[in-house]
């Protein structure tokens, strides 16, 4: 929405006012303004979640080597019965399959995986709204 629109819409802002803000949570990490890809379209249907138990002291390793692979899309460590928690596009499950025993199973540090194909995503990370 253009910061005029937005202006008009407040009222008793000025647009000048609008952007300058907008400026300043982006400057300082509060919010970021991006296009996001729908995988879907772009011929990549399947969503798995991959979860990985990891030797202790590789935990950070194994994590860092995830996210150099394009075809994931998030990377997080975890607390619990987990250690690295990550998701997967795919064009297939032979894909997923592929890949997880392929390269994550493979991967140093990497004790053992669990994998779930996610059939339908309800809702995603960048349509997270600020609880009132």
């Amino acid at each position: 929405m253009a910061c005029s629109d937005i202006a008009r819409r407040i009222g008793g802002v000025t647009e000048r006012a609008i952007r300058y803000r907008l400026d300043r949570l982006i400057q300082n990490g509060t919010i970021s303004i991006t296009a996001v890809a729908n995988p879907k379209s772009l011929g990549y249907p399947v969503v798995a979640d991959v979860l990985l138990e990891v030797e202790a002291d590789s935990i950070r390793e194994v994590a860092e080597q995830m996210i150099e692979y394009e075809n994931v899309s998030y990377v997080a460590y975890s607390i619990g019965e987990t250690d690295v928690s990550l998701q997967i596009i795919a064009k297939d499950a032979v894909d997923v399959y592929e890949f997880v025993t392929g390269i994550i199973g493979k991967t140093a540090g990497v004790r053992k995986t669990t994998t779930s194909i996610v059939p339908q995503v309800l809702k995603d990370v960048y349509q997270w709204k600020i609880p009132r």
